[in-house]
């Protein structure tokens, strides 16, 4: 009988890692996590909580702006960066202790360093070895910077975070979750934001109509659109930058981000050793258990590359743990995850696109509504809601549920616990609204268009 180290080492002290450590000790087993940067992972140390802390902060210069038709007379106010990076610091470390003390209640080791898988059953941190049964991968993604000359001159989300002082000018290229969320952060500290994206709609894989919906709003918040357009080059000029686009336009910014999509960390993890297998970029393959094509490797969050977020990543953690050490077989469940763009204003959806719908389904009822927020009557900003239903024509099971409005995340939620629940038109119909909300229009939602596969 083999005996090693640990039951389980972990690679990555992330959301995903954190989660299948500690169930994994809970139910007995002797388990280790190697992190060589900081607990937390991405969404803490340097994605989901700082990030929405700095959109926190833009929302109050808008609020500032928006108050004066309400009646409110406010004095020149300012902004100073380096107090919110303070602040938002002082946050993240806090959280960050607490990822630590869980582990410590939870009995799990906890090593500082950059783990190597060296040989089946061995991994290696800091020239230390430690063998154990099983290797869970839960390093992550990292951002991906675009090849094109001057790529050096640009800066990522992780960069921006921990930037010193506040930028007068930026050029934003990309255009997906990252980047429409920080350019609304960008403009509403102050900034003035250009977006560069090669497609000629914002957020890839979304509803079509959300996808125009929000190109449209973040246009009418003097965000400056450069759709269906490449960047050939960006040089120094001085104190700025110089960002040369494929139509001719120069634009001359302080600060260009690079927001066009994340990788896996799988480099020199040393995976080829134990014949884990990773797809052309770099992702991990897994089944629906999370197991590698290696018997005793598994993997889970980001570096799977199958649906990247925080919560999916602890879910499948968690699920991990319960199948292999208690004794539970419990597969990944991906079906009905509802997800938010913290946007100004925001995205968020669970459930198939009308796309997705007419793709599987005979027919689908499309029910939606268009039309200005209610605070917008005083505050004078040129704001459009979405709201959007996606109904199976023969059974009205609702299929999707999408919207585009401030606070959206707050509202899908309760929309996700329906669908899950596999509420139908008549549950909605049978619903009284809160009033008066935006929320209340997915169940007063009347009038719908029917739609049906291509080609039928």
């Amino acid at each position: 009988m083999n005996t090693y180290d640990f039951d389980l080492f972990v690679i990555g002290g992330g959301s995903g890692g954190v989660r299948a450590s500690r169930i994994a000790a809970g139910y007995g087993a002797k388990v280790a996590v190697a992190e060589e940067y900081r607990l937390g992972g991405t969404c803490v140390i340097r994605g989901c909580v700082p990030k929405k802390l700095l959109m926190y902060a833009s929302q109050f210069g808008m609020g500032l702006e928006d108050s004066k038709g309400f009646g409110w007379r406010v004095s020149e106010a300012s902004h100073n960066w380096q107090s919110l990076i303070r602040a938002k610091d002082i946050e993240v470390a806090r959280l960050e202790r607490i990822y630590e003390e869980l582990l410590g209640k939870a009995g799990v080791e906890v090593i500082t360093g950059k783990a190597t898988i060296v040989g089946a059953h061995e991994v290696r941190v800091n020239d230390v070895s430690y063998t154990a049964g099983r290797i869970l991968v839960a390093t992550g993604a990292t951002p991906e910077v675009p090849k094109f000359p001057g790529t050096e001159l640009m800066v990522t989300s992780n960069d921006v975070l921990a930037m010193e002082h506040a930028t007068e000018r930026v050029a934003i290229v990309g255009g997906g979750y990252i980047a429409c969320e920080f350019a609304g952060i960008f403009k509403g500290l102050g900034s003035s934001v250009w977006m560069i994206h090669r497609g000629s709609k914002l957020l890839r894989g979304f509803d079509e109509q959300v996808r125009e919906h929000i190109g449209s709003e973040l246009a009418a918040n003097d965000i400056q659109m450069r759709l269906a357009s490449t960047v050939a080059a960006v040089e120094r000029k001085d104190n700025a930058y110089l960002l040369y686009l494929g139509s001719g336009e120069i634009l001359e910014v302080d600060l260009v981000m690079a927001a066009t999509g994340r990788r896996p960390n799988t480099g020199s993890l040393g995976l080829e050793r134990v014949g884990v297998h990773v797809d052309a970029h770099g992702a991990i393959p897994v089944d629906s258990y999370s197991r590698t094509s290696s018997d005793h490797v598994y993997a889970v969050g980001d570096v799977t590359n199958r649906l990247n977020l925080t919560p999916v990543a602890i879910h499948e953690g968690h699920a991990f743990a319960d199948t292999v050490f208690g004794d539970m077989s419990r597969p990944v469940d991906h079906e009905g995850v509802p997800f938010a763009v913290f946007s100004q204003p925001q995205v968020a959806s669970v459930g198939l696109t009308e796309e997705q719908a007419c793709a599987i389904h005979d027919g689908v009822r499309v029910y939606g509504s268009v039309f200005r927020p209610m605070r917008a009557a005083l505050s004078g900003r040129n704001e459009r809601v979405l709201v959007k239903l996606i109904a199976d024509a023969t059974t009205e099971r609702i299929l999707g549920a999408h919207i585009v409005a401030p606070d959206a995340a707050e509202i899908i939620q309760g929309i996700a616990v329906a669908l899950k629940a596999g509420a139908t038109k008549a549950d909605f119909d049978a619903t009284l609204g809160v009033h008066p909300s935006v929320a209340e229009e997915f169940v007063t939602l009347r009038n719908a268009r029917y739609a049906t596969r291509l080609g039928s």
